[in-house]
């Protein structure tokens, strides 16, 4: 276990053991359990369209329905939460900075409650308007916790272990997704199918989870950076040495402040005299910020139609379509997969990533998910030919349970690759400058995708029959193992000027020889030095050769 434990000791070497208290782990718990927000709807609202009550109540299965115009009902009742979440997104970076993380926070529980409670209260009135609208209300909220949190983590975290502090933010995703899961198969077993509160009551996660985020947030200290960007100078520093447990005056918290300083000098400097038209303009101007561009919306586009998200959020659907029957059955299948996906997720993010790269850990990522989409297109495709009233073969029953199989599988290759870099390539590639609205770009994109995804996959199911669609998702992600390949760089270790000149080079080098023409942290430059050294060094030995020889002459 030497190598996973010597990469920890290197980066806290320089860390202060007081800095890593019980307030740091106090702010992480906090904002990162923000990403449970995401986790709990992507995980309830699939389950929620299993449960009896909840279709009795909204039609989902009316017979007076085509099914066309039943799948028309299930794709907006799930997609208005990412609709919601792409008006959230846009508005969040303006709030966090106008009012502060903390504000921003209790702020967009408020927001995420008033929706969720819209959405509960439609039992009574069985109105399909009241559905829409607090899905919708609630999804501004839960689009504003993808800015908030990671930005208050990031901010406020060591930098030894700034990216394991962010990492819990999308740790918690998953974590909501499995409770989800289990608190809805939990309801099928022990609430009577006759009642509404069969889904009132798992639905209510959301309360809970938004109420202890708000309350919670009343003990936690503000965001330093934050503080010193609107003056509070003071404030600022007492705030961090509170955080860090350390005297004002100690050598690592007067360093945080003065990088912190210099940063906003920094970021000042650049964006002096210019407006967001100019900053816009520039982002669209050279070939680089071209480049990134392309990297943000191919990353959000290919891993949304890759298929993994949608089988989130349909995935009793999908446990169906691989012969599991029996509402509890499918469920419970769903529940094991949400436990999956959160441990793979840990796992991947905390242990493999930074250790083997990104392209690497991406490539194998998408590997592993086209194998087991192809696999479940095949089995669905050949399937819809088999004559169901005949009694399955051995064989039959063997390829149906690996079917199920490969659903988890699909979700290790996710956690592995689409799930982290999403977001990671989109906070490396910017520079200081762009960086904001660059990000902005790419979140509004990701759930501009993300309803797309969820809106059109019950359609897809009946034009494009089951199978078709999962041969849709194979070709999509084998598409993207070939961008991933040509067009993708290593961004692993990479410092901001290695990365900047990485995106001077040819369009057609940045992806597949990027991370090797820019080598170290100093990038080209570091490899032109080198070579200035080498040739200094050669004059000099040739100067002296000279005065050597002209000394022999004067003897």
């Amino acid at each position: 276990m030497g190598w996973l434990k010597n990469p920890w000791r290197e980066n806290l070497k320089d860390t202060p053991k007081e800095s890593l208290n019980w307030r740091l782990w106090y702010g992480v718990f906090v904002f990162g359990l923000m990403g449970a927000a995401r986790g709990i709807d992507e995980g309830l609202i699939g389950t929620t369209a299993e449960l009896t009550p909840f279709i009795e109540k909204f039609g989902l299965e009316d017979p007076n329905k085509s099914k066309h115009e039943q799948a028309e009902l299930l794709s907006n009742i799930a997609s208005m939460v990412q609709m919601g979440s792409i008006l959230g997104a846009l508005v969040a970076f303006f709030v966090t900075d106008k009012i502060g993380r903390l504000w921003a926070t209790r702020e967009l529980c408020i927001v995420w409650v008033l929706g969720i409670s819209i959405f509960l209260a439609s039992a009574s009135t069985g109105s399909i308007g009241m559905v829409y609208a607090g899905r919708f209300i609630a999804g501004i909220g839960i689009g504003q916790t993808t800015v908030v949190a990671p930005t208050y983590l990031a901010e406020t975290a060591p930098r030894a272990i700034r990216g394991l502090c962010v990492c819990a933010f999308a740790g918690a995703v998953y974590l909501g997704i499995m409770l989800a899961y289990f608190a809805s198969w939990g309801s099928s077993i022990h609430i009577s199918s006759s009642t509404d509160a069969q889904w009132l009551v798992p639905n209510s996660m959301h309360l809970m989870f938004a109420g202890i985020i708000f309350i919670l947030s009343f003990f936690s200290r503000e965001s330093p950076r934050w503080l010193i960007k609107v003056g509070r100078h003071e404030e600022a520093l007492e705030t961090l040495s509170r955080l860090r447990q350390l005297p004002p005056d100690h050598p690592y918290v007067a360093s945080e402040i003065y990088d912190i300083n210099d940063q906003l000098n920094r970021e000042r400097e650049a964006t002096m005299g210019t407006n967001w038209v100019a900053t816009f303009r520039e982002l669209i101007s050279t070939k680089a910020n071209l480049y990134r561009i392309q990297l943000s919306i191919m990353s959000q586009l290919l891993s949304q139609w890759s298929g993994s998200s949608s089988i989130t959020i349909y995935a009793p659907r999908y446990f169906e379509m691989m012969g599991t029957t029996g509402q509890n059955e499918k469920l419970f299948a769903t529940a094991i997969f949400g436990l999956v996906k959160f441990i793979s997720s840990i796992i991947c993010a905390f242990f493999l990533i930074d250790f083997i790269g990104r392209k690497r850990a991406l490539s194998t990522g998408i590997t592993l998910q086209l194998v087991s989409m192809l696999y479940m297109a095949i089995f669905l495709l050949i399937d819809k030919n088999v004559d169901k009233t005949v009694e399955q073969s051995s064989s039959q029953k063997h390829a149906a349970m690996g079917a199920i199989v490969m659903i988890y599988f699909s979700g290790f290759g996710w956690a592995l690759g689409w799930n982290s870099i999403q977001y990671l390539i989109n906070s490396e590639i910017y520079p200081l400058r762009l960086r904001a609205l660059g990000g902005s770009i790419a979140m509004t994109f990701h759930f501009v995708n993300q309803y797309g995804n969820s809106k059109a996959v019950p359609l897809m199911f009946i034009s494009m029959t089951t199978g078709g669609t999962m041969l849709f998702f194979s070709c999509v992600t084998a598409l993207g193992l070939v961008w991933v390949w040509f067009f993708l760089p290593e961004t692993t270790g990479k410092s901001l000027e290695a990365m900047d000149e990485m995106f001077e080079l040819p369009w057609h080098l940045i992806g597949r020889k990027g991370a090797q023409m820019t080598k170290g942290s100093g990038g080209m430059s570091e490899m032109l030095d080198a070579e200035g050294e080498k040739v200094a060094q050669a004059e000099m030995d040739g100067k002296g050769q000279i005065q050597r020889l002209e000394e022999t002459k004067a003897v």
